[in-house]
């Protein structure tokens, strides 16, 4: 009011015209514009109403085709339901016939077993009563033995079972001879085949070499010029090689004696040498043993490196190379024992390949198998088990040194090399014209034979046939039955084995004999 009055008094009039016109002015503006903007807004509401209505009438349309769609899966899962329920229907209707007339079966079944049950009780009750009776009757018979045998029931079967006993014994010992002989016959004939091989593809020479330790002289007077003034050149010769001079009444003949068998080679070529030459005294000895023993040293040498080319077992020890030499001058029951050990090298392999071994490895073990040997008079002991020692000490695989100090069964053999290198060298010793032996020991061992056997009870008398190869033992018949004969001979061919020492193998024959005689008046 106080405003209005300043205006009015102040001659404003003009002032609040002017305001009043522009409000009024600004009024109208607002409301063209609010009514235009109500026209778009309706044009608009209008708008979204017809594109709402275009989408309702699509998704009515798309609802429509959805759940047509859904009505025919519906109706399709319900016919397939309706099939499979027949089908449902039909198996139990099938099953329900075949429980039927299962049922009727087992009732059937059950009638006969009913049946059969009451059958079995009276032939039960049958039975039991027939063996009642037969219980009497037994009762009654064995009084009536017991009163024919004057025997208790104890001793009848006792004597029974003695007798149940000794027939038994009997085919287990027909059964025991069956089974050894078949098991003799394929080994024997297995191991004939492959030794047969063997022997065939080495043909080995059936001589042996010989060395002698006697020298033959020209005439008597050698001997004194071999012994010397107050006998200084025997003494020499016997200091520079280590060995003894025989000088005995033998005519033209002197004997030289050492064990070792290398210087008493050396010793012979060297008298050989002086008696050859005529020049006999102590410095002359002793230049002539020197050149031998080198030569003897360079001879051993190359004598090893052939036995070592001729078998093909490759590089060994230059050691074991100088050992090998030194078995050319050992013999053993009169055989070389160089030319016995490669033999048994090529057995050996030749025994390996028909078996499928390692060949050098088996040609290895029986080269080295008697190298102990060269060294038996120097070291103590077996020459299977100071040959081991000695090939161990240079480098040899177990297999070797296992096949070497097991061909003797000094030790157990491990895997075949030991009994193969066993095998060749029985082969090799035992084949003709390899070995001979003495007579006293030829007697020997005949005589060892015979009081073998002898020591057998039901054994009457022995004869050692074929040179020592084969034992005939005659036996008591009423004392030996065929059966025990086989058993006979095969334990005294074991206690043969295990007592006595020989070449190749001998043959056990058990003679029974039964005779019956009978007079005709």
């Amino acid at each position: 009011m106080i405003w209005l009055a300043d205006i009015y008094t102040e001659g404003g009039v003009g002032v609040l015209v002017g305001a009043a016109a522009c409000f009024a002015l600004l009024w109208w503006k607002d409301r063209t514009g609010r009514e235009a903007r109500m026209r778009e807004a309706d044009a608009k509401l209008e708008i979204a109403k017809r594109e709402a209505e275009a989408l309702l009438r699509d998704a009515r349309l798309a609802a429509g085709e959805e759940a047509q769609k859904i009505r025919e899966q519906t109706e399709q899962s319900f016919a397939e339901r309706r099939r499979e329920r027949v089908e449902i229907e039909r198996r139990l209707s099938e099953r329900e016939a075949l429980v039927n007339a299962q049922l009727e079966g087992l009732v059937a079944s059950e009638k006969g077993l009913r049946e059969q049950k009451a059958e079995l009780q009276r032939q039960g009750a049958a039975v039991t009563a027939q063996q009642k009776e037969l219980d009497q009757i037994t009762r009654d018979r064995l009084q009536q033995l017991e009163a024919i045998s004057h025997l208790t029931p104890a001793e009848a079967r006792a004597q029974f079972l003695k007798e149940i006993e000794l027939e038994a014994s009997r085919d287990a010992g027909n059964l025991a001879r069956h089974i050894v002989e078949e098991a003799r016959t394929r080994a024997e004939e297995k191991a004939r085949q492959i030794i047969s091989v063997a022997i065939q593809r080495y043909a080995g020479e059936h001589t042996f070499e010989t060395t002698t330790a006697t020298i033959a002289l020209q005439g008597e007077d050698m001997k004194g010029r071999i012994i010397g003034r107050d006998g200084r050149n025997i003494r020499a010769f016997e200091s520079a090689t280590g060995i003894t001079v025989l000088i005995d009444d033998t005519p033209n003949a002197v004997v030289l004696s050492g064990f070792d068998p290398v210087r008493r080679e050396i010793a012979r070529e060297a008298m050989t040498r002086l008696i050859l030459d005529g020049r006999i005294h102590p410095t002359r000895i002793e230049e002539v043993v020197a050149k031998v023993t080198q030569e003897m040293d360079e001879t051993i040498i190359r004598l090893g490196e052939d036995a070592v080319v001729q078998t093909g077992i490759g590089p060994v020890h230059p050691e074991l190379v100088k050992l090998l030499g030194k078995l050319h001058f050992r013999l053993s029951y009169s055989q070389n024992v160089l030319s016995h050990s490669v033999e048994v090298a090529q057995l050996t392999g030749l025994m390996a390949a028909e078996l499928g071994l390692d060949i050098a490895l088996a040609k290895r073990a029986g080269l080295l198998h008697d190298i102990g040997k060269a060294v038996s008079h120097e070291i103590e002991g077996p020459h299977a088990t100071v040959g081991a020692e000695l090939v161990k000490r240079h480098g040899e695989s177990d297999e070797v040194i296992n096949g070497v100090a097991s061909h003797h069964n000094d030790v157990p053999p491990i895997g075949p090399w030991g009994i193969l290198v066993s095998a060749a060298d029985a082969i090799s010793a035992s084949r003709p014209g390899a070995r001979s032996e003495s007579m006293a020991t030829y007697l020997k061992r005949v005589q060892d034979l015979e009081k073998i056997a002898l020591t057998f009870p039901g054994v009457d008398k022995c004869f050692a046939a074929q040179a020592g190869r084969e034992l005939r033992v005659l036996v008591q018949p009423e004392q030996v039955t065929d059966e025990q004969a086989q058993a006979l001979a095969r334990n005294v061919a074991l206690k043969i084995e295990s007592q006595l020492q020989y070449p190749g193998q001998i043959r056990i024959t058990v003679i029974r004999e039964t005779r019956c005689v009978e007079l005709a008046k």
